[in-house]
This record gives C-alpha cells, structure tokens and sequence, in this order.
C-alpha cells in the first residue's frame, strides 16, 4: 500500500511538472508566432500550435484517466501518440522550409 502512495504521488508531481511545461510551450507558441509572416511557415507555424493546443487539452485531462476503462485508456494514449507524431512530422517540414529559405530556396 505505501508503494502505491508514492506511486501515485509521483504520477501527480510528474503530470503537474508537465502540465506547467506545456503551458510554457503554448506561451512560447502564441509569443513566437509574430516571428513568422503569413507565407508558407506561418501556415506551418499555425498547425504547429494547433497541435501543441492539443497535446495541451490532454495534459489537463490526466487527472481524470483513472476513471476510464482500460480500453478508453488504450485509446487515449493512442490519439495523444497520433498527434504527437504529427508534430514531430510538421516540426521537421517547419525546419525543412526555414533552412531552404535561409538558403534562398
């Protein structure tokens, strides 16, 4: 039982550490979007948060996870999984196209 305790202790120390960083990103998001015009890595940018927003919307909802059934659960961590890799995905495009712009192509 007193295992269980600090377990669960940790998982709320940690969901909270990482919810408070993920409200830095979405600050950094909003704040580093004026670095961009309207071109391509604007719209690019502009997905990039939509998708931060996201993974922000299922950093609050963690608390609540121990109410679902493990197969909503499979599924949740599922999505998050999802859009997580379409980050990554997008986060590399953005980089792709500002290393071609800086190399004026």
């Amino acid at each position: 039982m007193f295992k269980s305790a600090i377990m669960l202790d940790l998982y709320i120390m940690l969901c909270g550490l990482s919810t408070i960083i993920m409200v830095i990103a979405l600050w950094k998001t909003v704040d580093y979007r004026k670095s961009f015009h309207q071109g391509i890595a604007g719209q690019t940018w502009d997905s990039l948060s939509s998708l931060i927003f996201c993974i922000f919307l299922g950093y609050l909802t963690i608390p609540f996870i121990m109410f679902l059934t493990q197969e909503q659960k499979d599924l949740f961590i599922a999505v998050i999984f999802l859009i997580g890799a379409l980050y990554v995905l997008i986060s590399l495009t953005l980089m792709h196209k500002i290393v071609r712009a800086m190399k004026g192509r």
